[in-house]
């Protein structure tokens, strides 16, 4: 809005101080975050005026959210960064041509958000290199969609860099925009400081109970304040409101400044109405597409009156006097005069340079159905997709669709919109427009495309075990119409009941992997998963003596498969956790856990898809965990937490809960388990139940608490899910034995060595070891604990190794055999108390304090004073990464890499980069004597 003229911000003390404070602390050169937020007229866009004008020596970038039906991809970011666009090549090759192609200077693959969002944060970085940088968004609830995401982000991302950001967001209307980042609340003005400014407005005293009335009934709002004032002096209100003004001062105080603003509308010449209501329907502001547009009409632009009347100013860009002057200008007009004014826009607008406009404005000039106008907007839609606006390619689709006269192109649009609306986190809006394609005539194809929309709406919001039939209708229409969508349909299903349903049943994952072998489905066009549905349909219908070779068969194309193209990789990332947990579960295959998932972790930071590249690290984490490098792990889960909280999204427990269940820390897991089991139950989630019930169990064994351990094992192996039942199982056999429920132990072990039988690993192998030593005694028990701690080795599974010393080492003193009871404790503590498992660690030093062994303490080791983010830049940076590589690997900006290494230093008293990999070898968490050699 046009900034107050008055020099001083009347009763605003302490928020100026708050923006004195971010500058200050800018200046510094560290990085700050401030929203203010606050109902309209209460003096938000005066405060971000106050702190631009206040940044001397500070780079001050600006972006304005105007309130429009226009959604054009990365309008507002683009405007925000053009200061800094000469800056552009030095950014790291893909962050540089997604930037590019995300403002339409080139072309290429639709860039991930997220890796445009790392790209605005290293170009302000890059530009605060030489003074600060101020970035202000004023109404932020208003930009395109993609821009708000992105600079949420960055701001999200800012640690140890000279920029500050300062948004300015509108409640209630933004009150879930930039949720969770600091805030500043604005009410109203006190009624001394309200008092104050409506004196200084009217220019005089006026009697107390005429102002007081008046302020409370403007509620202390400052624009209403001068809004109300303007044009009357203190003895025209020194009786109060006159009754032509009665009606504007009732309602919403936003309300009644929009009523007095459109009140005074009606005193302008006819011409300069036209001319307010061009600027208010164009929301770029460009004066000159503002002439072009009032000479279409036959209108010579007088923008005087307006001025007069404090409502708009004109230059090089036009800007009303705040955004409900807009509102009122636009929405006061008849609907035939504000189609003229869009028509007369469209006529205007450059088709070449600016085709996107010009279809927009044409689409709202439309009085009806226009076949023309549609196709324009659905082009531009395509443009929006090719630059990675999946927001705006869903609202320009829809608004084709309205458009469109025929039935038969309005349903394939309008499909086409409700998959754009799911894919950028809409599925209400998806559903009112598959509702709309559902009431016109669509060809096979779309059928199908629209029932797997409804699948997946119905998936993502409760997670049912309804959507897989719902899938399978949409794979058989697929493959009807021999449309390679069939098999990725079909792997979709039997993902869904995988991840959310149950094996068995009529809508289980066995029936859904039965159907897509019978469906004769035509290839996808990638081997890779054709060949995973094929082995993953197989150890469904088959079982594992058939399904595990199956899956192999897809193992190498899954490693190795050349992609080429983003579209390619993408796909790649969302079949990776169907193949992850069928080697997980049913292969018990560590080196195939371990090879996927960290081809996942590359994929997603070379793409920067950053929505995916959480739970691949959460993938990652685990076999970090079994490898028993719990400090790794907690590096990955850090990292994914803190990308998932940048991007939006809740952070994923799973890990966490596992990492807290073999570290034995019952405090950390028992609320999240016990949240967790809550939503599995009410959204059955049955896969959850049985994930919950494989952490407790490895929580509870560590303890020596063997009844609860044996309890929750218990549902993991009756959950009949897809996944933890064989992880389960090795649970309850330890905790039924060492509770003396030797029949449920026996029973336990029958279904482990049936399912381990086709796994050829030495995880698999120990595991059935292991646990028949359990229910073994002799001469076969001490060659069983033997081979499995072998097998567990050969299968590189450390904490398995350490639990199996552990076992033996129990069993031998039981036997009275304190000597090689001690050397196998004695390994079993080294192990679990390098790797920070406590609770086991804590099991082995009691049993070694029987065998009358002493416990060393270990000493504090100087790597566990550094955070996981700072140890995972030190690794980096001590394999010869430079900054600027670590920035882009982490998805954090140089500045940030050198501010966590000065804190390395100091903690490991090193000086120098150069000195990092000999103190990090010299300090590390897990001695290489625990490690066990890889197969």
């Amino acid at each position: 809005m046009i900034a107050s003229p008055l020099p001083d911000l009347v009763g605003r003390h302490r928020e100026c101080a708050a923006l004195d404070d971010l500058l200050a602390g800018l200046r510094e050169g560290g990085s700050r975050v401030l929203v203010v937020r606050g109902e309209a007229g209460i003096g938000k866009s005066v405060l971000l005026e106050y702190v631009a004008a206040q940044a001397s020596r500070v780079k001050v970038t600006w972006a304005h959210g105007i309130e429009a039906d226009m959604e054009l991809p990365y309008a507002s970011l683009h405007q925000l960064c053009a200061p800094f666009l000469d800056k552009l090549d030095e950014l790291p090759e893909p962050q540089r041509d997604a930037l590019r192609v995300a403002f339409g200077m080139a072309a290429g693959d639709p860039p991930d958000r997220f890796l445009v969002g790392l790209a605005v944060l290293t170009l302000l970085t890059r530009a605060s290199e030489s003074r600060p940088v101020l970035v202000v968004v004023d109404d932020a609830q208003w930009l395109d969609r993609v821009s708000l995401q992105t600079l949420e982000f960055v701001a999200r991302r800012l640690l140890a860099e000279a920029v500050a950001m300062a948004f300015a967001v509108r409640d209630p209307e933004g009150q879930e925009t930039l949720k969770g980042l600091p805030a500043l609340r604005l009410g109203g003005l006190d009624s001394v400081a309200a008092g104050q400014l409506l004196e200084a407005a009217v220019g005089g005293r006026l009697e107390k109970r005429v102002r007081d009335r008046f302020v409370a009934e403007m509620h202390g709002n400052p624009l209403a304040l001068l809004e109300f004032s303007r044009g009357r002096g203190a003895a025209e209100l020194a009786y109060g409101l006159d009754s032509s003004t009665l009606r504007s001062v009732q309602g919403p105080v936003a309300s009644r400044v929009e009523r007095d603003f459109a009140s005074r509308l009606g005193s302008l010449p006819p011409a300069t109405r036209t001319l307010l209501l061009i600027a208010a329907a164009e929301p770029v502001g460009d004066a000159r597409l503002l002439v072009r547009a009032a000479a279409s009409l036959n209108i010579t632009p007088n923008a005087a009156p307006a001025k007069a009347a404090g409502l708009i100013e004109f230059g090089e860009s036009v800007r009303f006097r705040h955004p409900l002057v807009r509102s009122a200008v636009y929405h006061g007009a008849e609907p035939e005069e504000r189609r003229a004014v869009h028509r007369a826009l469209a006529e205007a607008t450059d088709p070449v340079l600016d085709p996107d406009r010009r279809a927009w404005h044409a689409a709202q000039a439309a009085n009806g159905p226009d076949e023309e106008v549609a196709a324009g907007l659905e082009q531009a839609a395509d443009r929006a997709r090719q630059r990675g606006g999946i927001a705006a390619e869903a609202v320009l689709l829809e608004r084709a669709a309205e458009v469109t006269p025929d039935p038969w192109p309005r349903g394939r649009r309008a499909i086409a919109a409700a998959e754009a609306h799911f894919s950028a986190a809409a599925p209400d809006r998806a559903t009112e427009l598959a509702t709309v394609a559902e009431l016109c005539p669509l060809s096979a194809l779309d059928r199908a495309r629209l029932a797997r929309l409804r699948a997946r709406i119905l998936f993502a919001r409760s997670r049912s075990d309804e959507a897989a039939p719902l899938l399978l209708k949409a794979a058989a229409q697929f493959t009807a119409a021999g449309s390679p969508l069939a098999r990725e349909t079909y792997l979709e299903a039997i993902s869904a009941t995988i991840f959310a349903g149950r094996v068995h049943g009529p809508t289980g994952a066995r029936a859904a992997a039965i159907a897509a072998r019978a469906s004769g489905a035509p290839s996808s066009g990638s081997k890779a998963a054709d060949l995973l549905l094929d082995g993953v349909a197989a150890l469904l219908a088959d079982g594992c003596e058939t399904g595990v070779p199956a899956l192999y068969d897809a193992l190498e194309l899954l490693e190795h498969e050349d992609l080429g193209t983003r579209e390619a990789t993408v796909r790649w990332l969302l079949l990776a956790p169907v193949a992850l947990e069928s080697f997980i579960h049913y292969a018990w295959d560590l080196h195939a856990w371990h090879t996927l998932s960290s081809r996942a972790v590359r994929l997603a930071r070379d793409t920067g898809a950053l929505g995916v590249l959480p739970p691949a690290l959460i993938y990652a984490s685990g076999v970090h965990i079994h490898y028993g490098d719990f400090a790794e792990a907690a590096r990955m889960i850090d990292e994914a937490d803190a990308i998932a909280a940048a991007t939006g999204h809740a952070p994923h427990k799973y890990a966490t809960l596992v990492l807290a269940a073999w570290r034995g820390e019952a405090d950390v897991a028992a609320g999240i388990i016990e949240e967790a089991r809550q939503r599995a139950e009410q959204r059955g989630e049955v896969g959850l139940l049985g994930a919950m019930g494989y952490i407790q169990g490895v929580l509870f064994n560590g303890l020596a608490r063997y009844e609860e351990a044996l309890e929750a094992a218990r549902t993991g192996i009756e959950h009949d899910g897809f996944n933890f039942t064989g992880l389960s199982l090795v649970e309850h056999v330890e905790a039924a034995t060492r509770s003396g429920r030797l029949d449920e132990a026996r029973a336990s072990l029958a279904r482990l060595l049936e399912l381990t039988r086709a796994a050829d690993s030495g995880w698999a192998r120990g595991a059935g070891a292991r646990s028949q030593a359990l229910l073994t005694d002799g001469d076969e028990a001490d060659r069983l604990y033997r081979v499995a701690i072998e097998e567990f080795g050969r299968g590189s599974v450390a904490v398995e190794v350490a639990r199996t010393h552990l076992l033996y080492g129990e069993w031998l003193r039981r036997g009275n055999r304190r000597s090689p009871a001690r050397e196998h404790l004695r390994r079993a503590h080294e192990m679990f108390d390098g790797m920070r498992a406590h609770a086991f660690a804590e099991r082995a030093r009691r049993e070694l304090l029987a065998t009358g062994e002493h416990v060393r303490v270990r000493e504090s080791n100087p790597t566990s004073a550094l955070t996981p983010q700072e140890s995972q830049v030190a690794t980096l940076a001590a394999d010869g990464m430079t900054n600027a590589r670590i920035g882009a690997e982490l998805f954090i900006s140089p500045h940030t890499v050198e501010w966590h290494l000065r804190k390395v230093y100091t903690k490991l008293g090193i000086k120098s980069r150069r000195a990092l990999p000999g103190a990090l070898a010299n300090t590390r968490a897990v001695d290489t004597t625990n490690e066990v050699p890889p197969d």
